[in-house]
């Protein structure tokens, strides 16, 4: 809408504007709802109960778009189970009435909930699904949010080109729309993204572009949300007076409409930036005025963060007790309600605070606290992933037995058949010789041993000059020559689809093993590492140590589909396992580079050194860009307004530019995020 309806307006002001007012019809009302339902979700809720009755009866755009606002009202006041049963129940009725504008709303409106769940990777194809409904769809508000949340879900995951191009798209289409609303939500999102990108000048200026039409709109929620994105660029870029204005210009807005939820995280914004400012009484009172907001939402987490805060503000003002009493009753609340991960990262930080004030003994009971938890999660988080790998390579595995059992019974098949022709020669040789096939057997016998032994030292020759003697995999002298007579798949009339594929790993952090472990520590996972390779990858593919901590997979013939699930099977493989070294459970994560071989941009193919060297950029990229995570080429685009030399002089200049694509895999578990609905 363009701008708020007056009794929208007097909804958020709480003033009788409306009194007078004629009744609108379902679709109205459910339009002045949309923002009210985002800053104000528990007056929505009410709202939206009592139309219930009106909105499953309604025709089929109105009941889905009810569905949609109620689904998004009980999820912003924290009733997940509830959103998400509104949510498939949406789906269904979208699907039973071959309904795409409702189908891809319901999507979206899930993509939310599983979101908040904890559920991110669901959430992102959520996402992409209802974005590609929702183009095709003559909704272009919904068009808009299903392309926010697109470049949202792409920025989650790293995949930086990507979120630009959605979220640039997405404020193209706002401008030509028209809606100071529309404007404001992609901007706002444009900004924050810029933000993860350390462009804070363009992040800047893209809120000073919003702004007007914040304000067009006439709801003070909107002008809010862009304070809040101005903080997050003001700390990002360290201009902390510019942080707290603008915190203190949006906590005004909120409270004037009554966004409650929104009052509470931004006091809890401020009472940490006090707190890293050390102006411990401002921080102590803003952490007390959340503690009421959070009880009067419900909100356990909200509620523990604030009494954590007001801990670390009597610790910094002195208060040793009550600060500890504060702490023990936000790690409480951590505890009852079983969030583990944040009650490890408190425990990290109070056992920091209490060494800092002197609590020697409080600080130990607060690490052996930490560790005992770390572990436990790092357990859960190893048994899920192995259980997950063992339910979904199973029928990988079979087939290898398979094949196996198939090759062992035709050895012994040809070894039978072999000895039987052994004892006939040798029968036809006495028949014959008599005495003197004796003599011959004997001198035969004493050439063969002496071949055999021949043929076992070279043998061994080869082996040591063809592997690594610490993980026994094959070495790069010797993948050096096999490539120089492989012949790729496509040649060999394979198709399309099938290629070869390169994969070069690094370990993570293997200096800090090395130094914090020992470097028989170092080896250990290192073996371990190439072990789980060995199972993780194909008897048919090619593992070599490349180098140090670097090891290179070759896949001779693989459908060039599969090469991010490959990724993914060797992330989460190597992060579920573990060695013990001298009483330490170490374990390590792997960044990968990897494309399909041979590479062919402008229709030329790629030698394999270049090949090895472009991959081995896109694994720099991965470990630039947080670690545990794999990037791979997976092609070139207008490859006539550029050279591989300028792509390989700098590869994520010439992704960004939109002249290599890559795909992102990730590695790890998924962390809880904050919802955002558009």
């Amino acid at each position: 809408m363009l701008v708020a309806s007056a009794c929208f307006a007097s909804v958020l002001a709480t003033t009788p504007a409306c009194a007078e007012a004629p009744p609108e019809s379902l679709g109205a009302r459910l339009e002045d709802l949309r923002e009210l339902g985002k800053f104000v979700p528990h007056k929505a809720l009410a709202t939206l109960l009592e139309m219930e009755p009106a909105g499953r009866a309604a025709p089929v755009a109105d009941k889905a778009e009810f569905l949609s606002q109620l689904a998004q009202a009980r999820l912003k006041v924290g009733q997940h189970q509830q959103a998400l049963a509104l949510a498939d129940e949406l789906i269904a009725f979208a699907r039973e009435n071959n309904n795409e504008v409702a189908l891809a709303k319901g999507l979206l409106i899930k993509s939310y909930v599983v979101s908040a769940m904890g559920d991110q990777a669901a959430s992102h194809q959520l996402a992409w699904d209802s974005e590609k409904l929702a183009n095709a769809a003559h909704d272009a508000g919904l068009k808009l949010r299903a392309t926010i949340t697109s470049g949202e879900a792409y920025a989650e995951e790293g995949n930086f080109p990507q979120a630009l191009a959605k979220l640039e798209s997405a404020a193209a289409q706002a401008r030509v729309d028209g809606k100071p609303i529309n404007m404001v939500m992609a901007l706002n999102s444009l900004a924050k993204l810029y933000g993860g990108m350390r462009e804070y000048d363009k992040g800047f200026a893209t809120l000073a572009e919003a702004m007007p039409f914040a304000e067009m709109s006439d709801s003070p929620g909107r002008v809010a949300t862009l304070r809040s994105a101005e903080y997050g660029l003001a700390i990002e870029s360290g201009q902390p007076a510019r942080a707290v204005a603008a915190l203190l210009a949006a906590l005004q807005l909120e409270r004037k409409i009554g966004a409650t939820s929104m009052v509470a995280y931004t006091l809890v914004n401020l009472s940490d930036n006090y707190l890293r400012s050390r102006d411990f009484p401002k921080a102590l009172r803003y952490a007390e005025q959340v503690i009421g907001e959070a009880r009067e939402l419900g909100d356990l987490r909200l509620e523990a963060v604030a009494r954590v805060n007001v801990g670390y503000a009597y610790l910094g003002m002195g208060r040793l007790a009550e600060g500890k009493r504060a702490f023990d009753e936000g790690m409480a609340i951590f505890e009852k309600s079983g969030n583990k991960p944040d009650l490890q990262s408190v425990l990290a930080e109070y056992g920091q605070a209490l060494e800092r004030q002197g609590d020697l003994q409080g600080a130990v009971e607060a690490y052996h606290r930490e560790r005992k938890l770390s572990n436990e999660l790092f357990e859960k988080r190893r048994q899920k992933a192995v259980m997950e790998l063992q339910a979904k390579y199973e029928g990988d595995r079979k087939e290898r037995q398979i094949e196996l059992l198939r090759r062992e019974n035709q050895v012994k098949s040809t070894e039978l058949d072999n000895r039987r022709l052994q004892q006939r020669v040798w029968w036809l040789l006495a028949a014959v010789f008599g005495l003197a096939s004796t003599i011959v057997g004997i001198l035969f016998h004493k050439v063969r041993h002496a071949n055999a032994q021949l043929h076992v030292k070279n043998l061994e020759l080869k082996q040591q000059s063809a592997r690594d003697p610490l993980t026994s995999l094959y070495n790069r002298r010797h993948f050096q020559e096999f490539m120089a007579g492989f012949v790729p798949p496509e040649q060999r009339g394979a198709g399309d689809d099938v290629a070869g594929a390169i994969f070069l790993l690094d370990v993570d952090h293997f200096k800090h093993i090395n130094d914090t472990y020992g470097h028989a520590a170092g080896d250990a996972v290192l073996k371990m590492i190439s072990a789980a390779l060995g199972e993780i990858l194909r008897e048919t593919d090619m593992i070599v140590r490349w180098g140090g901590e670097e090891f290179l997979a070759f896949l001779p013939a693989m459908p060039r589909s599969r090469l991010d699930e490959v990724a993914r099977r060797v992330l989460t493989g190597i992060a579920g396992r573990s060695v013990e070294h001298q009483g330490q459970t170490i374990s390590a994560h792997v960044s990968i580079g990897f494309a399909p071989f041979p590479l062919a941009p402008g229709g030329t193919p790629l030698p394999w050194e270049r090949a090895v060297n472009l991959v081995d950029m896109a694994l720099y990229l991965a470990k630039s860009h947080g670690r545990n995570r794999a990037y791979g080429v997976k092609g070139f685009a207008n490859f006539e307004a550029t050279s591989m030399e300028s792509i390989e002089e700098n590869l994520e200049q010439a992704w960004r530019a939109g002249f290599v694509e890559l795909s992102v895999v990730l590695g790890g578990w998924p962390e809880l995020k904050a919802v955002n609905g558009g």
